[in-house]
């Protein structure tokens, strides 16, 4: 990447660059739980997402060299002295690209509730980052991972009743610990989900996910619930299954497959939508599936399958 915030000002200290809490006013505290409130309520954004965006806002007022920072008296060159300490600091263009789209979210929000007449994003450009491709298990892999639980206690149908529905249908990670028991419907074969912006889609559930889940539904979960309860997943305390508690047992059934990438619940995503790739789906139907409002974000899995390819070509072909 090119550098193009490098030539701005920055401070002779990079300690409040690294800092992430900030001595905000009341004001600016304020301003930041109704600009949460609107995203959640007006855009239908996950807590999530609205959590990150706090976070870099908030990070970017803690390297501002005018303490209190007063956020709605922000000006262009305050943001450029703060991309650029990300450019000195060795952080990758995409934390800056990042950092800078909160920002605009925020002050575009402003400019509309009327609250300042300038937006000091308007005229910065975004540091090109290119667009990575994800990290991609083999069949043989996802195979191994889903045979990793111990399917001879309660844990272990569990999670191979959620290592099978991930991947299975290819939700991500916050739908799947929030499902409801009556959103699955084992009989029909059918699943009803909200992912982002609260948007329902219908996924078919496969043979192999249904079987589990039948098995997890019948032997597993009683045993783990402590009270009345909907939440589908439930951990060993009989409450819902959190992102944290099921990424840490991912990684942990990925090493006991001995699978060298670093596993995460996105990785499985990444690997339901290429294998559906490979094996010709249709895009159109890749996006429906993945719950993609664009067709440009699916065909990100063209660009994986065509690597593959590649790279098998190069490793078999005499002239590869």
């Amino acid at each position: 990447m090119g550098k193009p915030y490098a030539n701005a000002k920055s401070p002779t200290s990079r300690d409040r660059s690294r800092k992430i809490a900030s001595t905000l006013t009341s004001d600016d505290l304020q301003l930041l739980s109704r600009f949460a409130d609107s995203q959640l309520i007006e855009r239908g954004l996950s807590t999530h997402t609205i959590d990150a965006y706090n976070r870099d806002i908030r990070a970017f007022a803690a390297t501002l060299r005018k303490q209190p920072p007063e956020l709605l008296h922000i000006d262009r060159a305050d943001v450029m002295h703060c991309l650029a300490l990300r450019v000195q600091d060795g952080s990758s263009a995409r934390s800056a690209a990042r950092l800078l789209s909160a920002l605009r979210r925020f002050y575009a929000w402003c400019v509309r509730e009327g609250l300042t007449s300038e937006d000091p994003t308007a005229l910065i450009r975004s540091p090109s980052i290119g667009r990575a491709l994800p990290k991609v298990l083999t069949e043989s892999e996802v195979r191994s991972l889903l045979d990793a639980p111990d399917t001879n206690d309660d844990i272990g149908q569990r999670d191979r009743a959620m290592l099978e529905l991930l991947y299975g249908c290819g939700l991500r990670v916050s739908e799947l610990v929030t499902l409801k028991v009556d959103q699955v419907r084992v009989q029909q074969g059918v699943m009803r989900v909200w992912g982002k912006g609260n948007k329902e889609r219908m996924l078919p559930l496969g043979d192999v996910a249904v079987k589990w889940l039948k098995i997890y539904l019948k032997d597993a979960r009683p045993s783990l619930m402590k009270g009345k309860t909907d939440a589908l997943f439930l951990s060993n305390r009989g409450a819902a299954m959190t992102r944290q508690a099921f990424w840490y047992r991912i990684r942990a059934h990925g090493r006991a497959a001995d699978i060298r990438i670093a596993l995460s619940p996105h990785v499985l995503r990444h690997a339901f939508a290429t294998h559906l790739v490979n094996n010709n789906a249709d895009l159109r139907v890749v996006q429906l599936l993945l719950g993609h409002s664009s067709l440009s974000t699916t065909q990100i899995y063209t660009h994986v399958a065509r690597e593959r390819l590649k790279g098998m070509h190069h490793m078999h072909h005499p002239r590869g």
